[in-house]
């Protein structure tokens, strides 16, 4: 075995093998920052380039793109608050903080040095767990991974702050949202309203893109000051600080970078989860986390990003044994192993073994290669966050809009884009927990699935499985020990009992009560579906209800004052800020606020109203020109070579290389002979 090791490391450090290495490496960095390309298509695109190449090299030019993904992410997730790919959801939350506090270098260097951390670990356990692995993906079953998905929610719903039953009641909702669609089970359309979009379920792109990037946009626009009027650091120091931080937090960096490969490992999962998942068992272990995470602690960077840098290790597990592909970038890897003659399983395990072991080493290679080159350039991209909102605002925004409709190339994505940015800013304005949301809306089918697989095959007997109740009951003090804390330090202060008094209403109670409402009439619907496709909905519905009204109910009988809330446990039950707009915008009247939010999400329908007249391509260039002019009078210098920059790039791009099918225009009916302009 160690043979194969050290032969695999020189096969892989040949020269032409390693320059194929590197091209992946540099396309991989340059597609994670894109919002809503990464890996999957990139790993599409280099499937057809690997026909004349040997094995060992296809699979090092493949898994080098796939491997850096998850590393160069961290740039728009850190500067702009836009994740790059799924894998940077949970990064945008402490990583954009810091950015907004003028640490956004130190950001940037933690996330990278954790990252090639985190992947040379998961790397390791990859070569590890080759030998061993057979009969442990063997006794995981889908009872095992109904009980991991049902354990993950509820370590996200420590974000909820000490109110974890709200957290469970939007995630449950973000469950439900996930069903919509036609049933997997029987075909019943569920909650489709008639829409034809809606036949398929709601796509992942548009709503982490409206629930993560548009929010804080939105903010930007509103306060309208650059993202970090200075840096609280110089440049080099805060690169070097970040690495500091890094090297000392390396405990959590390999208990994460181990979450992400035992992740990455189980079929399904993939890696719009696995940042959540270390997120929140950092919220969960790290001390001080409670007070601190959401605000720009670097450890809530840290974390996610030793994590899914960890996860291309663990996905290759599966792929490897089984034939079994743990992520879609495994599935496209998996195309090319058929293209080379390989079969998946014992054979990758004995004759094929230096091939195996070429994919370890491609993997922690690349990830030092990745990490060493972000690093070299952090330093300069850390200052855009100094530059004037006029300046970055439209370019982001368009590529937010080219990142959610390049998924299915559907209007109804530019819709759901704008609903869900909608529902992210007044989350985040009134402290309600986004993060639950999007988990169990990645999770949710996954629950179903499981859930229909496990009573089908096992009854009701799937819960007594051991693995099953070590799980559950680890969700269950999850959700309890803020509650049960509170009991302790109110038992010995000597007070007795909880501290309810008559409900304190407010306005933003309405939010609550709508989506109660909400959640309520998709429980009536789904009473009328067929057996099989309301057994997940109402399950989850219920328990959503349940969730929501208790933590409603606490909320009114146990806030103390206005703008103040305590929730269900907590401790010391320390007063949070539940809404106060003018707090969170320094002063801003409430009225300015919703003036100028709603101003923001206008420029997002002129947007789609040119689109639908003069394409997308068009629209890019007009939208930039005119909301630089008009938002601050920018001088025609800057404006337009920002203008043209940005639609060239978008061009070659997304038109000339992904060539995506642009929808049809008002003026391409209109006049035919203007079919052959870019996107028109």
């Amino acid at each position: 075995m160690v043979e194969s090791l050290i032969d695999a490391f020189f096969l892989v450090i040949q020269f032409e093998r390693l320059i194929y290495l590197a091209a992946g490496v540099m396309l991989g960095l340059m597609l994670g920052i894109l919002p809503g390309v990464g890996g999957v298509a990139g790993m599409a695109l280099l499937l057809p380039f690997t026909f004349g190449m040997d094995p060992i090299a296809a699979f090092a030019f493949m898994l080098g793109l796939s491997a850096v993904a998850a590393t160069s992410d961290t740039i728009p997730a850190v500067l702009f608050g836009v994740p790059g790919t799924q894998a940077s959801q949970a990064t945008v939350i402490d990583g954009h903080a810091m950015a907004r506090k003028g640490e956004a270098g130190r950001a940037l260097s933690a996330a990278y040095v954790s990252s090639v951390i985190g992947g040379l670990f998961g790397a390791f356990l990859l070569a590890l767990a080759i030998p061993v692995l057979r009969p442990i993906m063997l006794y995981i079953g889908s009872p095992e991974l109904l009980a991991a998905s049902i354990f993950g929610i509820s370590m996200v719903a420590v974000l909820a702050g000490s109110s974890p039953l709200r957290g469970l009641g939007i995630a449950g909702f973000g469950i439900m949202l996930s069903m919509i669609g036609s049933d997997p089970q029987g075909g019943d359309l569920r909650w489709t309203m008639g829409t034809v979009y809606l036949y398929d379920g709601l796509p992942l792109l548009p709503i982490a893109l409206g629930l993560f990037a548009l929010p804080e946009l939105a903010d930007l626009a509103i306060r309208r000051v650059a993202i970090a009027s200075k840096t609280k650091h110089e440049v080099r120091e805060g690169m070097l600080q970040g690495a500091r931080d890094a090297l000392r937090n390396w405990w959590l960096i390999l208990r994460c970078g181990g979450i992400g490969a035992a992740l990455g490992a189980m079929p399904g999962l993939g890696s719009s989860v696995i940042d959540w998942f270390a997120y929140g068992y950092a919220a969960r272990s790290v001390k001080g986390a409670r007070d601190s995470f959401g605000t720009g602690d670097v450890r809530g960077v840290i974390a996610p990003e030793s994590a899914n840098n960890a996860s291309t290790s663990g996905a290759l597990v599966p792929t490897i044994a089984f034939g079994v592909p743990g992520s879609a970038s495994m599935a496209i890897l998996l195309g090319a192993f058929l293209i080379h003659g390989l079969q998946p399983g014992p054979a990758m395990l004995t004759t094929n073994l230096a091939i195996t072991y070429s994919m370890v080493w491609s993997v922690a290679i690349a990830n030092i290669l990745g990490a060493g080159i972000c690093f070299a350039l952090s330093g300069q991209m850390a200052r855009i966050a100094t530059l004037r909102y006029t300046l970055i605002m439209p370019m982001i925004l368009s590529i937010v809009y080219l990142g959610a409709f390049q998924g299915n190339r559907d209007w109804g994505d530019l819709f759901a884009l704008l609903a869900f940015g909608v529902l992210g800013w007044v989350m985040k304005s009134l402290h309600w927990p986004r993060p639950p949301l999007i988990l169990g809306f990645v999770l949710g089918a996954i629950i179903e699935r499981y859930l229909f697989i496990s009573i089908a095959r096992y009854s009701w007997e799937w819960l007594l499985r051991p693995a099953v109740i070590v799980l559950l009951l680890l969700a269950v003090v999850m959700v309890l020990r803020p509650f049960i804390g509170e009991i302790i330090e109110r038992r010995r202060t000597g007070e007795k009992g909880l501290p309810f008094h008559a409900p304190v209403l407010h306005v933003t109670d309405l939010f609550t009560l709508l989506l109660i409402a909400g959640v309520g009439w998709m429980v009536v619907e789904a009473t009328g579906f067929a057996d099989k496709a309301r057994l997940a909905p109402l399950s989850v519905g219920f328990a959503s209800l349940a969730f929501l009204v208790v933590s409603f109910t606490n909320q009114i009988l146990r806030r103390p004052g206005r703008g103040a809330a305590i929730g269900v446990g907590g401790g010391k039950a320390r007063k949070e800020v539940h809404l106060d707009l003018v707090e969170d915008y320094r002063g801003l009247p409430v009225g300015k606020i919703v003036l100028r939010a709603g101003v923001f999400f206008g420029w997002m329908l002129v947007f789609m109203a040119s689109m639908a007249l003069i394409g997308l391509i068009p629209t890019v260039f007009f939208f930039i020109v005119a909301y630089m002019r008009l938002e601050n009078r920018e001088p025609w210098k800057l404006v337009l070579p920002i203008a043209l920059g940005t639609t060239l790039f978008i061009y070659v791009v997304f038109d000339v290389f992904l060539t995506i099918p642009w929808p049809a225009t008002l003026l391409g009916r209109l006049v035919p002979a203007l079919q052959v302009l870019p996107s028109i």
